[in-house]
């Protein structure tokens, strides 16, 4: 009793200790709390709208008949796009996109409305810029909805006109009607997949660069270990009492986060919140662990964190949200499943979006799990043997006096 006595005294003299220094030293403290609070707080509003509407295009009308004028009308009418300028040639449509006035060009050619209604098939060209992939896609989208829906319309026009029913002409023009259901963001909100997936991406990066600044602060010199092990006690009552205050600062700091995408953007919750807060705390456990690995085999601290910078900054671009994983090389494909973030991301859409049944998210939550017992135990196999080290080295020295004296 007198031994687990003095390891709780030396974990909670650490913890304490930990959190002084945190007062004391106020880059840390920026790097863990007010950093990411920002970063949350700049994503928020940069996302609070949730859809992107109303992208101005430019049109080139060159029919200049009331069939052009009512697809131009609708076109204007769609929440995607709405018109922005009209242009006089080709080339004052290109250089308005090209200066980012506007994100595509419609073009209406000449005679459109009297080939329409003589049953030839003119076509209506758009041009727009996938540089800028959502913009772009987002503009094409609202184009490619509007005018097919007046040349639907225009076609059951002639079929009633010449004495067909309306839903007979209707049949006609689509024999095969498709019908598409988009599961799980029907409304495209870019606040529930983008957002949500962002804010933990960023989360990691904070967590792996101040777990590796402030386990180096005790770690690069043995003298410096042998001092948090005589504080802790022994070196895991000490290593936990050192970690602890950050996991719970940054559990704090996904909480808000979390407040914010529920309470005020709407981020539903369609699964387990227990099983997301229990992937929530692996994966802060699992990015501390990394910064601790990082910190123990990587000397000095700088090299460290420019170790763990090249490897967690781009992590986002890595995780399966902008471009799915499956259609990745073997190199992205494996870099993105040694990322903790990969498969808290997983779990967090699992349970939030897509309300994914418990027993189909434990895999990524069991490899959550398998992050943090792997680099634990690896940390540990690294401290154990700097510790022999210490000791040998230290036996040397004794030796060495022991023969002076004689």
């Amino acid at each position: 009793m007198t031994g687990i006595g003095r390891i709780r005294a030396g974990f909670w003299l650490v913890f304490c200790r930990e959190f002084a220094w945190l007062r004391r030293r106020p880059f840390l403290l920026c790097l863990t709390t007010i950093i990411p609070l920002v970063l949350i707080g700049v994503l928020s509003v940069t996302f609070s709208a949730g859809l992107v509407t109303r992208l101005p295009i430019a049109v080139l009308d060159l029919d200049g008949s009331d069939l052009s004028r009512q697809v131009i009308r609708t076109v204007d009418a769609t929440p995607d796009t709405a018109i922005g300028m009209r242009v006089a040639d080709l080339g004052e449509g290109k250089r308005a996109i090209q200066s980012g006035q506007i994100y595509g060009l419609l073009m209406l050619p000449k005679n459109l409305e009297r080939d329409v209604f003589a049953g030839r098939q003119p076509q209506v060209v758009f041009f727009y810029n996938n540089q800028l992939m959502t913009p772009g896609g987002l503009a094409s989208r609202g184009v490619n909805n509007a005018v097919p829906a007046v040349e639907g319309a225009v076609r059951i026009s002639l079929r009633t006109s010449r004495g067909t029913l309306a839903a007979a002409a209707q049949q006609a023009i689509t024999p095969i009607p498709v019908q598409t259901q988009a599961l799980f963001n029907p409304t495209l909100n870019y606040a529930h997949f983008l957002l949500a997936c962002i804010m933990p991406a960023v989360l990691q990066i904070v967590i792996v660069l101040s777990s590796v600044y402030a386990v180096g602060l005790d770690t690069q010199t043995r003298h410096r270990l042998r001092i948090l092990r005589r504080l802790g006690k022994g070196l895991w009552p000490a290593l936990a009492g050192k970690m602890l205050p950050y996991t719970l600062i940054f559990l704090g700091v996904l909480g808000l986060g979390d407040a914010v995408l529920f309470g005020l953007l709407g981020l539903p919750l369609r699964g387990n919140p227990f099983l997301l807060l229990a992937a929530g705390t692996l994966y802060i456990l699992a990015c501390q662990f990394y910064g601790l690995v990082l910190t123990l085999f990587i000397k000095p601290v700088a090299s460290a964190l420019s170790l763990a910078t090249l490897i967690v900054s781009p992590a986002f671009g890595y995780m399966g949200i902008g471009f799915p994983r499956l259609g990745m090389n073997a190199f992205a494909y494996w870099w993105s499943a040694g990322l903790p973030g990969t498969w808290y991301l997983t779990a967090r859409i699992d349970q939030t979006l897509r309300g994914t049944p418990p027993d189909l998210s434990l895999h990524p939550i069991a490899i959550l799990l398998a992050f943090v017992i792997g680099l634990a135990l690896l940390s540990g196999l690294k401290l154990e043997l700097m510790g022999r080290h210490t000791q040998a080295e230290k036996r040397a020295a004794l030796a060495a006096r022991a023969e002076a004296r004689a």
